[in-house]
């Protein structure tokens, strides 16, 4: 079964289950997967049920055949490799006893497709069938992999029902010695976990058969899981630095989307754990902001290193800011330049934190020129302000719900920043309340808006970047020297609500006394956005072009603080395909 990229088959090990094979493949041929049967070695019994099987079965089913008795992981692993080199992506281990469920396989796929990247493993609910010495002893390898992993991710490694991202397991199976018997169902997941694969659970049901063959020799498994167990605590004891350090970073959920366009922003997964990110804000809470913000530096270098996208992406910014300076010095592309942007990006979220938690003080954000906004505050009229993902937008709307003043609030597209956004609500509880999420500019969001703009909010929207169910919906406009495409939302919705439209920069900077503090610039953009019906495209344009000029102009103003981490330069395509959109969860991000 393959779509958009995704490909997936089953494997099945097999030795001497001669009686079960039939029923397990019928129940599993309904699914449509093409079905390697691996033979470790069986009887001639079961060898000639195999054949015939083939036969019957021969559009769906491919058999393998090992010489000798291997054990299940040396049958897995020659599986693995057959649906690799025959062009699968992803792989559905099963047990070939037939105690696993096969109507669940729709869920195993379903979630591998929203998550190509992860493992998915069956986590067994067992009935009265199970041995309960089985089931006991289990927990015994359960919590020696909690401590090889120091996680509780892997809930149960040892069920046979589970499905591999087939690029990452048959790298590390062609890289290290795994055992090939029934410690190989721990030690590949492990192992998998420190190549920072995710793991995702799919509770199964899992019977046993009074008069079921079970390989599990008592003595010789359980001294062999031992001994793998003992290898892999050692390796977490060699690992231990870089394990604890992963506790900040992210998993590898999804695949590579490759460079990501104007169009495809919002597929790209939020970067970071809550653990690290509640870590932080911990710290900054005990030891104060100066002390957080080392961390910072360590934390960026990690992305910076792993995070090939942002860096490509990075280098074509500053290129283009480069190309565009016709003399004027800018920062020069290279792993320099990205590694400072990558910083302000990261420091603007730590000040984020700052504000919305009342650690920083009001006179370390000013106004460049306040006269438009105290104008607008005191006419008690609603607004739509335009911003971008430069500076820091965000720390205006802390400190106006901290101060009471202006009711501002943030129109964000989708949940992109969900465990950033919930440290944040965790450090004030009016973070979300001025906070709305919304997945295109529809009728029905354009009347929930006109409600707040009557209500005198201001709207808080950013023009650099397209929603994620409007990635036609672009208009191109001159920008650092080159075409892009340009978000029409902006100006539709302008248009829409008849409300006076702003521009608003929040920028780091530093004063005379070389003190870093924020700059907010509050520039009256039109006291009203017409479109008419017949020249509705070249204004449309005009508005984004405007918009475009000035973004630029802060550009140059601090290069370093423009955080759109994806080729913002490429060509959108007008239809999008497959996936749910994860989007910006905050106007800052």
């Amino acid at each position: 079964m393959s779509d958009a990229g995704f490909s997936a088959c089953i494997v099945i090990p097999i030795y001497n289950h001669k009686d079960a094979i039939g029923g397990t493949l019928e129940r599993l041929a309904v699914h449509g997967l093409p079905i390697f049967v691996v033979d470790d070695g069986s009887d001639e019994a079961t060898q000639a049920v195999l054949a015939e099987l083939a036969c019957q079965r021969r559009a769906q089913m491919t058999l393998l055949r090992l010489p000798v008795n291997g054990g299940k992981g040396a049958a897995v692993m020659a599986g693995l490799r057959a649906a690799k080199r025959a062009g699968y992506t992803h792989a559905l281990q099963i047990d070939a006893d037939g105690q696993h469920d096969a109507n669940d396989v729709p869920l195993f796929l379903a979630a591998a497709r929203a998550e190509p990247g992860a493992v998915i493993l069956g986590r067994p609910v067992y009935d009265e069938s199970v041995p309960k010495s089985r089931l006991y002893g289990r927990y015994l390898t359960h919590v020696w992999v909690w401590i090889e992993t120091l996680s509780l991710t892997i809930r149960d490694s040892m069920c046979g029902f589970r499905l591999y991202p087939l690029a990452a397991a048959c790298a590390l199976i062609d890289s290290v010695d795994l055992p090939t018997r029934m410690d190989f169902d721990i030690e590949i997941l492990v192992r998998l976990y420190w190549r920072r694969l995710a793991f995702r659970a799919i509770p199964t049901r899992v019977t046993y058969a009074m008069d079921g063959v079970s390989h599990f020799d008592v003595l010789w498994d359980n001294v062999r899981i031992s001994a793998s167990h003992t290898r892999l605590v050692c390796g977490m004891l060699l690992r231990l630095p870089l394990l604890l350090a992963h506790k900040f970073m992210p998993r590898k959920s999804a695949a590579s989307h490759g460079n990501g366009d104007n169009a495809k922003w919002w597929r790209m997964a939020e970067r970071g754990s809550r653990f690290g990110m509640t870590l932080l804000a911990l710290s900054c809470k005990l030891f104060g902001m100066r002390f957080t913000a080392l961390w910072l530096h360590p934390i960026v270098a990690y992305f910076l290193m792993t995070g090939r996208a942002a860096r490509s992406a990075s280098r074509t910014y500053f290129t283009h800011l480069e190309q565009a300076a016709q003399g004027e010095r800018t920062p020069r592309p290279g792993w320099r330049s990205a590694y400072r942007q990558m910083l302000a990006f990261a420091q603007s979220g730590l000040d984020k934190l700052a504000a919305w938690s009342g650690r920083i003080d009001s006179n370390d954000v000013i106004f460049d020129d306040s006269s438009a906004f105290d104008a607008l505050v005191a006419s008690g009229r609603g607004a739509l302000v335009i911003g971008a993902h430069l500076g820091n937008l965000e720390m205006t709307r802390a400190l106006a719900a901290n101060g009471g003043h202006a009711k501002v609030t943030a129109i964000v597209y989708t949940e992109h920043a969900k465990r950033f956004n919930s440290v944040l609500s965790t450090a004030n509880s009016e973070f979300a309340k001025r906070l709305v999420q919304v997945s295109d500019f529809g009728p029905e969001t354009s009347m929930m808006m006109q409600e707040r703009i009557d209500a005198g909010e201001l709207l808080v929207i950013v023009g650099d970047r397209v929603p994620a169910r409007e990635s036609g919906r672009t208009t191109d406009a001159q920008f650092l020297g080159a075409t892009a495409p340009f978000a029409q939302g902006p100006y539709v919705l302008a248009h829409a609500l008849g409300c006076p439209v702003y521009l608003f920069f929040c920028l780091k900077e530093r004063d005379a006394r070389n003190r870093e503090r924020y700059r907010l610039y509050f520039e009256p953009f039109a006291e009203r956005i017409d479109l008419p019906r017949r020249e509705r495209a070249q204004h449309i344009a005009a508005w984004a072009q405007r918009y475009a000029s000035r973004l630029e102009h802060y550009c140059r103003k601090a290069p370093y603080q423009w955080f759109n981490f994806f080729d913002f330069w490429a060509r959108p395509r007008k239809t999008i395909t497959g996936g749910i959109p994860h989007g910006d969860a905050n106007v800052g991000t």
